[in-house]
């Protein structure tokens, strides 16, 4: 049987460790590398001390099995540790702690950190009771008791009381660490932790007599939850503070920064199949920054989004950008399986969660990025405020099936070497005659790059599909738009057709004049002109 427990640091960093440095650290590679092994972690969360003694910070834990911290998946964490990260450390006194959980208790209607809003989370207050039992046989009993009995009663009437939870010194720790107890009390931002009924509580006969008769220490620290961490790092706020030589990048070449006045995260969020998806996280540093995130086409990266970012940045420096990398672009799942348009819409979901954006300013999606969007606003309608579906049908055909069985068979030919071809024609397809040919060369070599296996495992998601039954339901107000020859002029037909569906009153479709399927890339600042007023 699983031993759910709670892993705990307790942190404060020498005076040769700058602030900034500290938090950037432990926010953008050590939490998010550990929330990873979701398997492992429930959640993980940092507090800064509210009692003005140190350690200043702790972070907790959730652990789904105890022993999980003794094997070699957790311990190698620690023994392959990136060099930041080792020359951080060297600079911070740590005690950390292993607990077993004993006993829970949480208030109508609770939800963990790691399940609602930052807004929600942060600022909740934890009162932390370190109890050391003394030698007297019945102290552990006579003190679980009264935790049980009484102690978490008489906290629940406290104003704000939202979850109790008592552990004891781990079995993982037998032998190594003093038998002690912790109460991990959690409390709403606004509570009256410091009024009468906290004092009542720690004031009771009994409460007297267990600490007089069983205990051998206590200690009492009071700390407020400062920040939540997801699978993914996204703190732009501190990475703005370093210099330019601070800049990192894992050993693992998976993550990588850039620092100063126009900071940059590249990172991966795992899908719950194991896939991991990239993401850019960029503009706006503010921690509550509205963002809008970019869905691309298949085939292509993020960077197909690089013109247009290049003048949102400039045009509205209050966002915060999002852009990632869809399914099917570097590799699929193991054992491979055929995605759908629920499939990439779901790891939308699963990337802004493991970001903690609870709610979108805007999706901009293209072409299956165009269809994702769509759907995702049919289905998450409180994760954003608007979105813009460009150059997509809300349909699938059997034509078009065919056609992408067609691809998926010219880009396998020559040991996949085949994906060259049809880079090349569908560039060719794809962009205006009098596109630039070096916009026309760069989109070539892009598509090249696709992972041919990943490319004929997630265009699948065009194949049978159907979003128009539910158009007139969608609550999420929309802008349509499309590049004039798309189709040679088709797709603008197409379009035109369906806008009159969405949300029982229509959509606006706006034509990027001197486009084909990608406006935003062909036509940057004409793209922009097109979506300015309505993002």
């Amino acid at each position: 049987m699983p031993t759910p427990g709670l892993l705990q640091a307790l942190m404060q960093p020498k005076p040769t460790l700058d602030l900034p440095v500290f938090d950037e650290w432990y926010q953008n590679e050590h939490g998010p590398t550990r929330v990873r092994l979701s398997d492992i972690f429930g959640n993980g969360v940092r507090c800064r001390a509210l009692d003005e003694r140190e350690p200043t910070f702790a972070a907790f834990y959730d652990v789904k099995d105890i022993h999980d911290l003794e094997t070699e998946r957790y311990l190698t964490l620690r023994a392959n540790r990136s060099k930041r990260e080792a020359s951080v450390v060297a600079q911070i006194d740590i005690t950390r702690g292993f607990w077993d959980l004993i006993h829970e208790r949480s208030a109508d209607g609770f939800k963990a950190p790691e399940d609602t809003t930052d807004q929600d989370a942060l600022g909740r207050v934890l009162l932390a009771v370190d109890l050391t039992p003394n030698e007297d046989p019945q102290a552990k009993e006579e003190l679980q008791k009264w935790y049980g009995e009484e102690n978490v009663d008489m906290l629940s009437k406290v104003p704000g009381w939202l979850r109790s939870r008592m552990y004891k010194t781990s079995v993982v720790e037998d032998g190594k660490a003093t038998f002690r107890f912790l109460g991990l009390h959690e409390f709403a931002k606004n509570n009256g932790i410091r009024g009468p009924e906290t004092q009542t509580a720690l004031a009771t006969p009994r409460a007297g007599e267990v600490m007089i008769k069983y205990t051998a220490a206590s200690d009492r620290r009071m700390y407020e939850l400062f920040y939540v961490f997801g699978s993914g790092a996204r703190d732009l706020e501190n990475l703005s503070k370093l210099p330019s030589d601070a800049a990192f990048f894992s050993t693992d070449e998976r993550t990588r920064t850039l620092t100063g006045t126009d900071p940059v995260i590249e990172s991966y969020v795992p899908m719950a199949d194991g896939l991991d998806i990239p993401y850019c996280l960029e503009g706006n540093k503010a921690t509550d920054a509205p963002t809008v995130a970019f869905c691309n086409s298949l085939l292509t990266d993020l960077h197909m989004w690089d013109p247009l970012i290049e003048l949102l940045k400039k045009e509205r420096p209050d966002l915060r950008i999002l852009r990632y990398d869809v399914r099917g672009r570097h590799a699929i799942p193991q054992p491979p399986k055929a995605a759908t348009l629920d499939t990439v819409t779901a790891d939308l979901q699963a990337l802004l969660d493991g970001l903690r954006i609870a709610k979108l300013e805007a999706l901009v999606g293209v072409s299956m990025g165009g269809a994702t969007t769509l759907n995702f606003a049919m289905q998450h309608p409180d994760r954003l405020k608007k979105f813009v579906a460009c150059d997509f049908n809300v349909t699938s055909s059997t034509a078009n099936t065919q056609a992408w069985k067609d691809r998926i068979a010219m880009a396998e030919v020559d040991n996949n070497q085949g994906i060259k071809k049809l880079a090349e024609q569908t560039v060719a397809r794809w962009f205006h005659p009098d596109t630039k040919p070096a916009t026309k060369d760069w989109m070539v070599e892009m598509v090249s790059r696709n992972d041919v296996q990943g490319f004929a495992h997630s265009c699948t998601a065009l194949w049978d599909y159907d979003l128009k039954p539910k158009m007139d339901g969608c609550t999420v107000p929309g802008l349509f738009v499309v590049g004039e020859v798309d189709g040679k002029g088709g797709l603008v037909k197409a379009m035109d057709g369906f806008k009159g569906e969405l949300g029982g009153h229509g959509a606006e479709l706006k034509v990027v004049e001197g486009a084909g399927h990608l406006p935003m890339c062909e036509q940057p600042q004409g793209f922009w002109n097109t979506i300015r007023e309505f993002l």
